[in-house]
């Protein structure tokens, strides 16, 4: 019993130390070192064996985990990023990543000083806007930015263009219009937030068969899943489940 407390001991002292040494952020130490041994594990499969392994599936899973741990942390990593070198690419990376953290009026300001000179019409940046402005419940202005990114219709623009021109259709209440954009959205867009967004839609207007078929359809493939997919679909399926009441 003891033998086993102390290789426990040691092995978090193992992990708070290389984390420390490398330059990870002193909360993972910290964690290490309260939640014996499980933070330790933690950190071995989330820092450790990504970077030995190499493998796609074996980083998204550690991206997972380190956001569920430390939201803050890509945030903190953009933000030292553009502190040392002041690009556009930063910037936007510091945009979404505040974004993630529901920090809409930064991730707005930052997307709407990138998006100017040679990057006015970059559609990453004024797509990241958009996206903001609706988060800020400014969908009139989030259409217009919309719009700048052509007059293209919906089956000819990128999935995730669509969905946001669907969300700016459906809060200015043009119906028709925000339907054909979101259920393209929830046919194209990878993950669950298309379709979680559609079902709200369809819940929202008095359309609860399609809305519930749709949502048991979510929890199909809820089911089928990888443990950190069904993590970060979890928000967009409780979003589905709210609306449908």
């Amino acid at each position: 019993m003891l033998a086993g407390v102390s290789l426990s001991f040691l092995f978090s002292i193992a992990m708070a130390i290389h984390a420390l040494r490398t330059g990870r952020h002193y909360a993972w130490a910290a964690a290490i070192m309260v939640l014996q041994p499980l933070a330790g594990l933690v950190y071995l499969f989330v820092e450790l064996l990504p970077e030995a392994m190499g493998t796609g599936r074996v980083r998204r899973a550690g991206a997972a985990a380190i956001r569920t741990l430390d939201p803050g942390h890509e945030y903190r990593q953009a933000k030292a990023a553009l502190a040392e070198v002041a690009t556009v690419h930063n910037q936007a990376r510091l945009a979404a990543a505040a974004a993630a953290l529901g920090r809409h009026e930064e991730a707005e300001r930052l997307f709407r000083e990138a998006a100017k000179g040679v990057h006015a019409d970059d559609p990453a940046l004024l797509l990241g806007r958009a996206n903001a402005l609706l988060d800020l419940a400014r969908p009139a202005e989030a259409l217009e930015v919309l719009t700048h990114l052509g007059d293209s219709p919906v089956d000819e623009r990128t999935p995730a263009s669509t969905m946001a021109l669907g969300r700016a259709f459906d809060a200015l209440g043009r119906a028709a219009e925000a339907e054909a954009a979101l259920r393209s959205a929830a046919e194209t867009v990878p993950g669950f937030e298309g379709q979680a967004r559609y079902v709200a839609f369809l819940a929202r207007h008095g359309r609860a068969p399609e809305a519930r078929a749709l949502l048991a359809d979510i929890d199909q493939r809820l089911r089928k899943a990888p443990p950190h997919a069904r993590r970060e679909a979890r928000p967009w399926r409780d979003l589905a489940a709210k609306a449908l009441g």
